[in-house]
């Protein structure tokens, strides 16, 4: 196993432990959530150091490809799923972000079959950025309602548009 995915496999094995942080935390500003923050912060790191490990030093693999996207939306789901419980999170919104990464890894996996590699789009970065930094800001302030639901019309509107890019740039591959 390459290092690369190993730096994966930390993100994955942090959210159980950022899970755990967060409820302690009650939903409030305190030593959890502050615990709970810096665990998400490095796990949210380790999605950029394994990429330039992987690119670096020429460990990019198929288990890489396969688990970084995956790490990736189990932490953010993680998250969402929280604040959706807490109720800081709408639910709709929620089955938004969903919807788009089950259809993006949908056609990602037809495109594959076909022999077409769908690279990441720069709006799939900027919804991933922005995605995690506002779930970072909803951490600090978890009890400011406009701020969360602010944060929360910024992921649905990235999350839409990188969606609806990927269909637009790559949806021939569904018709062959």
């Amino acid at each position: 196993m390459t290092l690369a995915s190993k730096i994966t496999l930390i993100r994955v094995a942090l959210i159980p432990v950022y899970m755990v942080f967060m409820y302690l935390s009650g939903g409030v500003f305190n030593g959890w959530m502050i615990a709970a923050l810096s665990v998400f912060i490095v796990a949210s790191l380790t999605d950029f150091i394994d990429g330039q490990v992987a690119r670096r030093y020429h460990q990019v693999s198929d288990f890489g490809k396969f688990l970084d996207p995956l790490a990736d939306k189990l932490l953010v789901i993680t998250a969402m799923c929280i604040f959706c419980q807490w109720g800081s999170f709408h639910s709709a919104a929620l089955v938004v972000v969903l919807m788009r990464e089950f259809a993006v890894t949908g056609l990602r996996l037809i495109a594959v079959e076909r022999g077409v590699v769908i690279a990441a789009a720069w709006s799939g970065k900027v919804k991933t950025f922005s995605t995690m930094v506002g779930l970072c800001v909803m951490m600090v302030f978890p009890q400011v309602p406009l701020l969360c639901q602010i944060v929360v019309a910024v992921i649905v509107v990235t999350t839409v548009y990188s969606g609806v890019e990927y269909f637009v740039r790559n949806g021939k591959c569904l018709l062959g």
